[in-house]
């Protein structure tokens, strides 16, 4: 609808707001959000926060009611720094993956600045934590509030009563291990569950069936020896699920000197791990489609005349710093702005569906011409992570736009040479390249349990299977190691070795502090 079109009056004047003008614009773009954007979202918990309370948040991870730990005190001193220095702003909003979804807007924002950051974050990141398949897959959006609230819990008594530098011993080694506390490979959740149950039901049937008091009384094994022979055909390889990539997972289970709270501990971090796996591997089509929505939203409030041309202004200043791409030869340069590449790729989509040209209908046969955009994005937002779609819908005209190319960067050649520029398989190679510095299998490093000694001197064997040369530096997994060993409680290695000759480039050892 355009300028002439206008038909409703504005929903607020000027930049302070009140708590009724925040419901007046939620609920116009809800009107939008769900009727003409077809979103499906959790219910929304709106919370006015201050800048401090937002900064705690920032430090504390993004989620509410978090444990205590001193590395949450020293980043929140580092952004507070930084934020009264003026070196860095704020962000706008944050929002946490759970039903109902709590959505965090500060009081200093201006009422542009609310509207931007409910359409955003309390309807764009909302919708995208409902439907995506990982999210769905790997967070249980009902209970991570009640689950953190326990943590909390159990954390602060576990320092009443064992001491707080024993928890945090603890809760160090196993924050240095987060990013090798996932599971990349996610059972159905109520399969799981029944697994469990039926696992249970199983085991009492046959205690119940095969008990009789009678067998106390007759002579032979006895039951330490009975339940040292058990243990030793349970602590075999197999038993163990070696080779493991969960770390976090091996440890909390194996570890042979950790105590129950202990181990807890280790489960709580490993959890959080997990919660935000999903996040991890969705940067570029979170933000994309979050600033897409609150995008179309905006404009679709102005087109009917509910948003000033003042507000609108300052609405497309504040969304043009969002996507802002500094070219790669300016020195504020740091990669690719996920806010903006993911916008990009939402905006190209909605051209190919509406007007496509002959390049996209050969390139994208499926969807271009359908005129229907929204029912292509919702599905996208769905069924897909960073590295999927960038290899399924970056185009050429967005190669050609952003001006994206490829170079050889081989540490044993004297020299970069471009290797892929725009012609058709120049776009495919940049495509494929791009995809893959989303895939986490190739940006984490692949350390993986491959041996555990429990019977003799209980050495704990690690392999990382280094993939292009890429090797762990040496300092920090000198470092990393000993949390391994602090945890396991006894030696443990760390062999390097090439994933295609499979042959031993490295060794590192560590034992636990004293």
């Amino acid at each position: 609808m355009g300028k002439a079109g206008k038909s409703l009056k504005p929903l607020y004047e000027g930049s302070e707001w009140t708590f009724e003008d925040v419901q007046r614009v939620y609920d116009a773009i809800a009107e939008v959000g769900y009727g003409e954007l077809g979103l499906d979202i959790y219910t929304n918990q709106i919370e006015v926060i201050t800048a401090e309370q937002m900064l705690d948040a920032y430090a504390s991870i993004g989620l509410p009611l978090m444990y205590r730990h001193w590395s949450f005190g020293k980043r929140f001193a580092r952004e507070e720094l930084l934020y009264r220095k003026g070196v860095q702003a704020l962000a706008y909003e944050l929002v946490i993956n759970s039903n109902p979804s709590v959505c965090y807007i500060m009081e200093e924002n201006t009422m542009t600045m609310q509207a931007l950051v409910l359409a955003h974050a309390a309807f764009g990141h909302n919708h995208f934590f409902k439907n995506n398949y990982l999210f769905q897959q790997w967070t249980d959006a009902d209970t991570v509030l009640d689950y953190m609230a326990y943590a909390k819990r159990f954390i602060a008594d576990c320092e009443e009563r064992h001491g707080l530098d024993a928890v945090e011993t603890v809760l160090d080694a196993a924050h240095a291990l987060m990013r090798n506390g996932v599971s990349r490979y996610a059972p159905s959740r109520t399969q799981r569950a029944k697994d469990v149950k039926a696992k249970a039901r199983k085991r009492r049937e046959y205690e119940e069936a095969t008990f009789n008091d009678l067998w106390r009384t007759v002579p032979g094994e006895t039951q330490k020896g009975r339940r040292k022979k058990r243990d030793a055909e349970m602590l075999d390889r197999a038993a163990l699920g070696i080779p493991e990539e969960n770390l976090l997972l091996f440890l909390e289970r194996y570890a042979p000197k950790l105590e129950d709270w202990q181990r807890e501990l280790i489960r709580i971090v490993r959890n959080t791990a997990q919660y935000f796996y999903p996040q991890r591997q969705t940067k570029v089509m979170n933000e994309g489609c979050a600033t897409f929505v609150h995008y179309e939203i905006m404009n679709r409030l102005y087109d009917k005349g509910q948003i000033t041309e003042g507000a609108m202004l300052e609405f497309l200043h504040m969304h043009s710093a969002v996507i802002a791409q500094p070219g790669f030869e300016e020195r504020r340069f740091s990669g690719l702005n996920p806010y903006a590449l993911g916008f990009a790729m939402m905006r190209d989509i909605q051209q190919i569906c509406e007007k496509p040209t002959a390049e996209d209908k050969e390139w994208f046969p499926e969807i271009a011409g359908t005129a229907d955009p929204l029912e292509t994005l919702r599905s996208a937002w769905s069924d897909f992570r960073d590295e999927s779609f960038i290899l399924q819908y970056l185009s050429p005209r967005l190669i050609r736009n952003l001006r994206m190319f490829s170079i050889s960067d081989d540490t044993d050649d004297p020299f970069m040479f471009v290797t892929a520029i725009h012609k058709e398989d120049g776009y495919i190679a940049i495509r494929d390249k791009l995809a893959r510095q989303y895939d986490l299998a190739h940006q984490d490093p692949d350390i993986q349990v491959t041996d555990a000694n429990l019977k003799g001197n209980r050495r704990l064997v690690l392999t990382h299977r280094a993939r292009d040369g890429q090797l762990l530096e040496k300092e920090e997994c000198n470092r990393t190691l000993r949390h391994v060993a602090q945890l396991w409680g006894y030696r443990v290695r760390l062999i390097e070795v090439d994933v295609e000759t499979d042959r031993s480039l490295n060794e590192y050892d560590a034992l636990p502090m004293p």
